[in-house]
């Protein structure tokens, strides 16, 4: 009986695991979003500071610009929703900060790239899902800012090889 219980509470938490991987809500949608905002914002930020590249620094100015609209936007849906906006960032973007500080010149730029190109392949999917997904409001803004994330990968990409 032991067993089959175990066996059976397993099942259901595996099964809960890979359904929550698979189908945010709107709330963790929204709060992502925005935590993402805020960390394109700070690694913008750091690229405008620390590289040595005009493109990347360009990249970077990009990022804190298009990235400080979206958050505004997806703020103002948040309080519309009754959701608490964050000012945090990733956890993902924190330890690529902390590795980015430690890195320079040609170092840190080939990392920032990687990184972006990784992050906004990761990101468009995400907004990809939830604009076919979702519904209301919140699919309308994964879908209005699908192209400016598309718009990011290439310029990820254009500033060298991702490795």
């Amino acid at each position: 009986m032991f067993r089959c219980s175990s066996l059976a509470l397993a099942f259901a938490l595996v099964a809960g695991v890979s359904t929550a991987a698979i189908a945010k809500t709107e709330t963790e949608f929204l709060t992502d979003a925005i935590k993402g905002d805020n960390s394109e914002v700070a690694l913008g930020q750091l690229a405008v500071s620390k590289s040595s590249s005009e493109p990347v620094k360009a990249f970077g100015q990009t990022l804190i610009v298009d990235h400080s609209k979206a958050k505004t936007e997806a703020s103002a849906l948040a309080t519309k929703l009754n959701i608490s906006a964050s000012g945090e960032i990733s956890p993902e973007a924190q330890t690529e900060m902390t590795k980015l500080k430690q890195l320079s010149g040609q170092d840190f730029d080939k990392e920032f790239a990687r990184y972006m190109v990784e992050d906004h392949e990761k990101d468009i999917a995400e907004f990809k899902h939830e604009a076919d997904g979702g519904h209301g409001t919140v699919q309308q803004l994964a879908a209005q800012t699908l192209p400016t994330l598309e718009k990011h990968l290439e310029m990820a990409k254009s500033l060298g090889p991702a490795k």
